[in-house]
């Protein structure tokens, strides 16, 4: 089965184009995933997570534009930036398992769990200083001997070369 015959659509330029609906479903799961293991796993983030996040949100909201009627030239700029918003995030994610792996030093912040909003001076200062701080270089979870951080780079890097070949095909 190939691509074409899975997702059958419309010829013309208000076609939903693929590349977006895989940007949208690809980056949307990966948050999706991302948030169930914060939340649901209680495994919080530390700053690197964030930066590959930051990086799907910015190709879910330049792939929607993509879902509107645009012209060609146009729409192909939309999906192309989107696209190479991933290869972006693949390679923040790939730079977190080098720092994971002790290849090379990560940043020198981190991110706390969780401090909290609201109450006193006080309280904020207590609660910040009794929150756990996320280590960049640790690895909370892994699959066949990939961390979250590598499979995001994978996955990422599939997503966006993926999207940029479905983009400029033809």
């Amino acid at each position: 089965m190939t691509l074409s015959s899975a997702l059958p659509m419309p010829d013309g330029d208000l076609a939903p184009p693929r590349a977006a609906l895989l940007i949208l479903l690809g980056s949307g799961g990966l948050l999706l995933g991302a948030l169930a293991f914060q939340h649901i796993g209680k495994m919080p983030p530390c700053a690197l997570c964030y930066w590959q996040r930051y990086g799907h949100i910015a190709a879910l909201g330049i792939a929607w534009l993509a879902l509107w009627p645009l012209p060609r030239p146009a729409r192909l700029a939309v999906l192309t930036l989107a696209g190479l918003a991933l290869l972006v995030t693949a390679g923040v994610a790939a730079y977190h398992v080098g720092v994971e792996w002790k290849w090379w030093p990560g940043p020198q912040t981190c991110a706390p769990a969780s401090s909290g909003f609201g109450g006193t001076i006080d309280e904020i200062k207590r609660r910040i200083m009794g929150t756990p701080m996320v280590r960049c270089d640790s690895i909370p979870w892994s699959m066949l001997g990939l961390s979250m951080a590598g499979w995001n780079a994978a996955v990422s890097l599939l997503l966006g070369v993926g999207a940029l070949s479905l983009t400029w095909k033809r």
